[in-house]
């Protein structure tokens, strides 16, 4: 447990890490987390205390990156992001890290080719910085596990940035490119120069060779951007209509998405929440649902979207905002946490919210 949630937290370190927001006590930790793991510790009260440990390191690392994010592209705000494509040459982005887009965007402006994000990508769309390039589109696919479906379909070049890569397959291996931490065998990788550029020029080839979307598809959108800033931006009404009875309840449905059999309860449970209640939902899980229409409550939206895994930490900037305007624990919120669980980030994150005292959080399908 201590492994994976130090490995998720590395995940949230390095991305901060490039856009220039570092803590050496976060590295401290590491160091200090994986001497303890080199004794081979059998103390459950010892492994129990790093574990919290590493949850208490993970919220700074999750501020770093919160920091470095908003502190680079702005803060997200609520946004219509269209979810089918239009015609033209394309470049689809998956992965997480939002400094690749940005070089790719200002590499690609006036050239006619549409850029698109995927998966855990999508938030970007809502950072002013980024969707200021008229360019970008609009969101293409779901979750990470439909890509090498959704990659061979896709009529354009492919960028992985970070992870989520699956092997792919040879119908589109030719036109998908890897960048930062990810890489895969046969597959063309960009490296960066020595101030962190990198040059796009190959995969800006590879999409001007692609068919391309030949027509446009039936406008369709969505709502996302809903960050702690735009959030707590009009938390007094959250409040209002919570003590008017108007908001009965919370539930953050969020996490990681999988395939395997039995993730189609996160859908069932979105679809029955009651129309007198509010979805707050965050990371690739909420593919699942979140082209479903699901109204509001006096203006403010059913489903707030707030954006990648690591905005679990908006998550819980609006939940001790929430606690605090309400004079009460977050135990004692009108608030479940109903989460999907997955991979290393998902564990750092899990830490984190049990070191907050969290209780009552329902996870699944599998541990």
């Amino acid at each position: 447990l201590i492994t994976y949630g130090l490995k998720g937290m590395a995940a949230y370190v390095d991305h901060a890490h490039i856009l220039g927001q570092e803590d050496d006590a976060v590295y401290a930790f590491i160091h200090e987390a994986m001497d303890s793991l080199s004794s081979n510790p059998s103390e459950v009260d010892a492994l129990v205390a790093m574990a919290m440990k590493v949850g208490e390191v993970n919220l700074r690392a999750m501020e770093l990156l919160d920091a470095a994010n908003t502190g680079t592209y702005g803060h997200p705000e609520p946004t219509q992001v269209r979810v089918t494509p239009i015609a033209g040459k394309s470049i689809l982005v998956s992965g997480h890290d939002l400094k690749d887009l940005k070089m790719l965007l200002e590499q690609t402006e006036g050239q006619s080719i549409n850029v698109y994000t995927h998966g855990e990508m999508m938030p970007c769309l809502a950072y002013p910085e980024l969707k200021k390039h008229a360019h970008l589109a609009g969101n293409y696919g779901g979750a990470w596990q439909d890509q090498r479906k959704e990659f061979d379909e896709f009529p354009g070049a492919i960028l992985m940035t970070t992870n989520c890569i699956q092997k792919p397959r040879d119908s589109y291996k030719g036109r998908i490119f890897t960048t930062g931490l990810v890489a895969w065998p046969g597959v063309e990788h960009i490296h960066a120069d020595a101030k962190g550029h990198k040059d796009f020029s190959a995969v800006i080839q590879s999409a001007r060779e692609a068919p391309g979307f030949a027509e446009n598809a039936e406008e369709k959108t969505i709502t996302i951007g809903f960050a702690r800033n735009a959030v707590l931006g009009v938390a007094d009404k959250v409040v209002e209509a919570v003590k008017a009875g108007q908001i009965r309840h919370f539930f953050l449905i969020g996490g990681c998405d999988g395939a395997k059999p039995g993730r189609n309860y996160y859908t069932e449970l979105a679809q029955q929440v009651p129309r007198d209640c509010v979805i707050l939902t965050l990371a690739c899980g909420k593919y699942r649902f979140n082209k479903l229409e699901f109204g509001d409550i006096g203006g403010i939206p059913r489903l707030l979207d707030c954006g990648q895994c690591n905005d679990a930490y908006s998550a819980i900037r609006i939940a001790l905002a929430l606690a605090e305007a309400f004079n009460c624990s977050v135990n004692d919120l009108p608030l479940s946490l109903v989460l999907s669980w997955y991979e290393q980030k998902a564990v750092c994150i899990l830490l984190t919210l049990l070191h907050l005292g969290i209780k009552n959080m329902r996870l699944g399908p599998t541990l």
